[in-house]
């Protein structure tokens, strides 16, 4: 989400001297370059892309999002049951094994769901406080009662963190299964994760797919260097990389070793506002930011035309999106009157960078120079990616950067996180708007699709009209391949299928 919340560790320079050792291992070990490592196992305790689309081929869901990303598919229940009054659900369990070779029964199924509801360490709580009780009717059966019908309720199944998780090996140690993993119930298990460096996967045998998949292993390798990690796959050092760098991908498509992926995405980067800090609780303030900025400068600028201004935190091609939503004009003149009627004029604020992120820090710069057009000072304070998440958690920043990708087909998950989430103090830019906070719980229980839909277009219209942040860009998941890599295939929510992928 997001940007999900990056946390990197070794120097590049470490990282690029080990890469060569793990394709000499096995020629089936798909080597992909990323910029992050990741920061658990424990798929209740994160709410990052860089764990999620890991989890996505370690552990598996009852309910799956398919490639297309536009509709849901089984997953470890082979089907489902919904009562007239849409309060219960019954799911039939398909027989699966962990990788242990333990069977996957309701009762793993019941514990994982409770679990994200009432686990202390759970950052998905809210989504799932609508489950009443889920019981294992017998090892195949799995019955989940509802406190109100809920239309986001068989989308937030698929949610990677809402992954089916062995109830026996999590209680065995949870702290060390989010270390590393004894049973997963996906395609690969984890077998190392060399904190700072890699994850290393090795093919679960005893996948209820495992003839579908054709690798031998998965190394996800942390290389956060943007340049460094592109050298790596033009050398042959990686066999694909992620987050390819707008400027590089016209000079990455004429090399013919390899093939440049530019996949339809959910991503929306979003300037994040601390509404708590001085003048940025007044909406007026906020609203002279939003005047400042120009979004295509800034999209021309930085996505060299493969991004597009967003104008709502729902993205664009995403379920509900609002074609129609405001969009204010750049007018810096405008926002200087208007941080001068607030009593805000000569404002200085502190704009916390990932430092080594280049698209970041092209943005920054961008930013800095057009809002000091409407007399607003903006000092660029750069840090490493591992500090900024817990900056943004105490709120110390005033402005940042971020992205979100959805995890899940409804809006309702991205919703409850950036407006009517109080323990995630809404993505951490402390918005409150109580009116919005009740439309959002309203449309997650309403049912009638229509009246669903005229709910969240009113509630991008009073997040646009609060400046709850500053909608910048969509664009979409841009990722590099050798040549012989093939179904190396990501959807719009973020999911990597390399249960499918070929490595020749």
């Amino acid at each position: 989400m997001k940007n999900k919340w990056m946390k990197i560790g070794l120097v590049t320079v470490m990282t690029s001297l080990s890469l060569g050792a793990s394709l000499a291992e096995a020629a089936g070990v798909l080597t992909i370059g990323r910029r992050e490592d990741s920061t658990t196992f424990d798929p209740i305790k994160t709410a990052q892309n860089v764990d999620n689309w890991v989890f996505s081929n370690v552990f598996d869901v009852l309910i799956r999002v398919d490639k297309t990303g536009t509709k849901l598919e089984p997953g470890l229940a082979e089907s489902w049951t919904i009562s007239d009054d849409g309060l219960t659900y019954t799911f039939k369990i398909r027989d699966a094994k962990f990788s242990d070779g333990s069977p996957i029964t309701a009762e793993d199924a019941a514990y994982s769901l409770l679990r994200i509801r009432d686990n202390e360490g759970s950052l998905w709580s809210d989504s799932y406080k609508v489950v009443d009780t889920a019981e294992a009717a017998d090892d195949r059966t799995l019955v989940v009662k509802l406190k109100t019908p809920s239309a986001p309720f068989l989308s937030a199944l698929a949610l990677p963190n809402v992954s089916i998780l062995s109830k026996k090996a999590v209680e065995a140690g949870e702290d060390a299964f989010g270390e590393l993993p004894t049973a997963s119930s996906g395609a690969f298990v984890v077998k190392e994760w060399r904190r700072g460096d890699r994850v290393i996967l090795e093919k679960n045998p005893n996948f209820w797919q495992a003839d579908r998949v054709s690798l031998d292993g998965v190394e996800w390798i942390s290389v956060p260097d943007d340049n460094t990690r592109m050298l790596n796959v033009q050398a042959g050092e990686l066999d694909a990389a992620i987050f390819v760098p707008f400027s590089r991908v016209e000079e990455l498509k004429k090399d013919s070793n390899l093939t440049v992926h530019l996949d339809t995405s959910t991503r929306e980067d979003h300037l994040l506002i601390n509404h708590e800090h001085g003048a940025l609780a007044k909406k007026e303030v906020r609203e002279a930011l939003d005047l400042a900025i120009d979004k295509k400068a800034v999209v021309d600028a930085v996505t060299f035309g493969f991004g597009e201004v967003a104008n709502s935190y729902i993205p664009k091609g995403a379920l509900y999106h609002f074609a129609d939503n405001m969009q204010r004009p750049y007018d810096p003149d405008k926002a200087k009157a208007l941080l001068e009627q607030a009593g805000a004029s000569g404002l200085t604020l502190s704009y916390l960078v990932n430092a080594g992120n280049e698209v970041d820090e092209q943005i920054a710069v961008l930013l800095q120079q057009q809002l000091l057009k409407a007399g607003i000072t903006v000092n660029l304070q750069k840090m490493d990616p591992s500090q900024t998440w817990d900056m943004l958690v105490a709120g110390d920043y005033d402005l940042s950067v971020m992205y979100w990708t959805n995890d899940i087909l409804d809006p309702d998950q991205k919703t409850t996180f950036v407006l009517g989430h109080d323990s995630n103090m809404n993505y951490m830019t402390r918005y409150k708007n109580d009116k919005v906070k009740d439309l959002v719980a309203a449309a997650r229980i309403e049912m009638d699709p229509v009246k669903r839909e005229a709910m969240y277009v009113d509630i991008q219209k009073m997040a646009k009209d609060d400046v709850h942040w500053i909608d910048l860009y969509y664009s979409p998941y841009i990722n590099v391949t050798r040549k012989g890599i093939e179904n190396f295939d990501q959807n719009p929510l973020g999911r990597f299928f390399l249960e499918d992928t070929v490595k020749n």
